[in-house]
Parts: structure tokens; sequence; C-alpha cells
């Protein structure tokens, strides 16, 4: 396993993915590790829902494009229109990340559990990437079934996806990390 200060400097995200799926025990240390990130007052306010299923994903995919079309953005209204983006770059593997509404930290806690599960991938070799995107299909007009479909529990909203999968690409070297510090001694 590597050393964790290296894991945090290689991690990348990956957007391009072999199409096997990854093992079912790299899933779940992937997922532990997010179920052992830190939160609000311990609340864990989060919940995971893990998407093998490929019609699933290409849904999920085509009713988030059919929401950004409509956007305000005109980066995410591109995407949207974009017939060969694929929100989860084809990757086997997605889990998303649900927040619980009605905890305060739950933006927090579920990005500091996104961040464990990109940091236990790098450190197992699984490619990832994280994507907010897809929030935007369960703000349109097919939310309902999409929560349904997903079995996601009541009083909970997406607000993530984590990518996984085998790496078809290597990562972009780091950018140099410059007037990001302050030290007052």
């Amino acid at each position: 396993m590597k050393n964790t200060l290296d894991v945090i400097k290689e991690r990348r995200s990956i957007r391009k993915f072999k199409p096997e799926q990854i093992k079912e025990e790299e899933l779940q240390a992937i997922i532990e590790a997010g179920l052992y990130a830190p939160s609000a007052v311990n609340k864990q306010s989060w919940n995971f829902t893990v998407i093998q299923n490929k019609e699933v994903l290409d849904e999920l995919n085509v009713a988030t494009k059919n929401v950004a079309k409509c956007s305000d953005n005109e980066f995410i209204k591109k995407m949207g229109e974009n017939e060969k983006y694929n929100c989860f770059y084809h990757a086997p593997t997605v889990i998303l990340v649900s927040g619980k509404d009605d905890e305060r930290s739950k933006v927090v806690d579920c990005s500091a559990a996104t961040q464990n599960m990109l940091l236990a991938a790098e450190a197992l070799n699984v490619g990832s990437c994280w994507v907010e995107l897809v929030s935007l299909a369960f703000m349109g007009p097919q939310a309902k079934e999409l929560r349904d479909k997903l079995n996601l529990p009541e009083g909970y909203t997406p607000l993530y996806c984590v990518l996984l999968g085998y790496k078809d690409m290597e990562g972009k070297a780091a950018p140099r990390k410059e007037n990001a510090v302050q030290y007052v001694r």
C-alpha cells in the first residue's frame, strides 16, 4: 500500500476507464473509507448508493444532461447539449453520495466522505473522479422516478458521485501549488 502523503499527491481525476468492474473487495474498501470520514458532531449525514448497472447509469446520464440543457450557465448547458458527453465518463461503478436534508453540515460531511473514497481508490490503484453535475437530475422532472429506481432513502438529497474503474489513462501532473498559505507566528 502506498504512503498516505504520496497517495494525496498522486491522486488525479480519471475520465477514461476500462470497461471491467472493479473487484468487490476494492469496492468494499473504498466504501469503508467513506464511512470512516470525519463528520460534524459525528452525525455521519451521508448515504451511499452504489450503481453498477449500465442501463441505470445511462438513464441517469440522460436525465442529468436534459436538466443541464436548460441551465443558465453556458458551460453546463454545453455539456447537456453534447451528445457524446457522458457525465460518468463510462465508469463501470458510480457511488452516489447523498446528504441528509435536515443536517446543517451535510455538504461538508459528504465532501469529507467523498475525499476519503477518492484517496482509498488511489491507494488501491483504482481510477476515480468526483462529479457534482449529477445532482441536476434530482432537480428535474425525473427526480421522483430516479429516487424510486435507486431506492434513495427519504430525507436525503444526492450531492455528488464518485466514479470508479480501472484507469485507461494517466492523470495529468499536479499543478504547482503557490501562494496558498500564510503564516502568522
